[in-house]
């Protein structure tokens, strides 16, 4: 695609969001189904709230860290469309920190090209901001982490992984693979991490997918784990993250705490979502699940995060994707905006992946979206007919894990495991010893 150059592509994407907004303000004053996402109407009204000098937990639903409110404040000044705008420019700004990193790893140019154009040109991220959701803020900040970590900006990194964390609660599964890939081996003091090039990857095939416990030994790992990088890390990312809270719990008290945190980690929701946990939950409705009955749906999530943080943490562009699709598979609620947390992530690995687009990448983007479609059928005679097919949407629920599963194994199997920064010291240990 000689034709398409990178700065086309970011333009022609801006100007269609652009042109999708101010599509989307007029179907919602036309037509009877509104463009807008409802929780964009949350934040709005957060935003006013705060704007006025009130705390913006007085909107319900809003469950949120203030600085989302903070940000949205202009929606009352400016005009309503102002965190659409801002949204919207997170998505074009993911997708410039695409093409940074794969270029910093010597993708090859069409490669390159390509991989922006599956975040860019993805019905499901720029419908996202377009419609209001701020997910796409969340995507940009960890890409940014990632391209800190690259450039050997380990505080910086720290700095903006505290921040995300408050923001939104999620990209805490990232700590220990981060924690882990801060290896004294390849972040040494005053110097810029080595990275694994795309090329070097290819035709070396002596990486492999060796655990932690596996290259080192657990015992080695265990004392090893605490080095400086690390312990600066988790404490700067950690200070970070009290600090927000701690400003926020000072100025709203338990109303933020209960809201914007501990809501997430008890969420029981009884409407129809993707999860296989909503029947069970709506059948209990009226029951009060106990905390330990909550945080037990946890439970499977934290077993598979172990195990793939354990097998995939050095190379750590991969591991975050597996874990960001297995946290949702396995979610207790699934929402469409969720599958965002991981497409940000998708073009940042398939230059190394094994694929072919031809009948096996078809098939699993095939599957994958026959999944959903099969789930929203349902999910439609349920919501628009008023039909009692509770059952079959939690069977649909089932087929849709299944086919998530499907696709985390076929990603495994097929990706050419490259760790992304180099080991320095062992690969200098190495050739001294067999000089000698």
């Amino acid at each position: 695609m000689k034709w398409l150059k990178f700065r086309t592509l970011l333009l022609l994407s801006a100007i269609f969001r652009v042109i999708l907004i101010v599509y989307g303000e007029w179907q919602d004053t036309h037509m009877e189904v509104r463009y807008t996402d409802v929780d964009y109407l949350v934040f709005s009204d957060a935003a006013s709230l705060i704007a006025n000098g009130e705390s913006p937990y007085k909107r319900t639903t809003y469950r949120y860290s203030p600085l989302l409110a903070f940000l949205l404040t202009p929606n009352s000044f400016i005009h309503r469309c102002w965190g659409k705008f801002i949204f919207s420019a997170a998505d074009l700004l993911v997708g410039s920190f695409i093409q940074y990193i794969l270029k910093k790893r010597e993708v090859p140019e069409d490669m390159c090209l390509y991989s922006v154009m599956v975040w860019l040109l993805n019905p499901f991220t720029f419908t996202i901001g377009t419609r209001g959701n701020c997910e796409p803020i969340v995507c940009a900040m960890i890409l940014w982490i990632i391209i800190c970590l690259i450039n050997g900006n380990v505080v910086q990194a720290a700095i903006w992984y505290g921040l995300v964390v408050h923001f939104r609660i999620y990209p805490i599964i990232y700590a220990l693979p981060i924690i882990l890939v801060l290896d004294p081996h390849s972040f040494q003091s005053g110097q810029k991490p080595c990275l694994v090039n795309w090329k070097s990857s290819q035709d070396n095939t002596s990486y492999s997918r060796k655990g932690v416990s596996e290259v080192d030994g657990v015992w080695t790992a265990l004392k090893t784990i605490f080095t400086r990088g690390r312990i600066m890390f988790a404490m700067v990312s950690g200070s970070v993250f009290i600090l927000c809270t701690g400003l926020f719990f000072f100025l709203y008290r338990w109303e933020f705490l209960n809201e914007a945190l501990l809501y997430h980690l008890t969420r029981t929701d009884p409407r129809h979502n993707f999860s296989i946990y909503f029947y069970h939950i709506y059948l209990h409705v009226e029951h009060e699940f106990s905390v330990v009955e909550k945080l037990i749906s946890f439970l499977p999530q934290l077993i598979v995060q172990l195990v793939l943080i354990f097998r995939f943490a050095q190379d750590l562009l991969f591991c975050l994707f597996l874990q960001t699709v297995a946290f949702v598979a396995f979610n207790k609620v699934i929402t469409a905006q969720y599958f965002v947390w991981f497409f940000c992530l998708l073009p940042l690995i398939l230059p190394w992946s094994k694929m072919k687009l031809k009948w096996e990448g078809l098939s699993c983007v095939v599957l994958w979206m026959g999944a959903q479609t099969h789930w929203l059928l349902w999910g439609y005679l349920l919501e628009f007919k008023g039909k009692n097919v509770f059952l079959q949407l939690w069977l649909a629920g089932l087929v849709f894990l299944a086919a998530n599963t499907f696709l985390l194994i076929m990603f495994i199997r097929h990706h050419r495991y490259s760790p992304v920064f180099k080991q320095l010291a062992r690969a200098t240990s190495g050739s001294r010893d067999k000089s000698e």
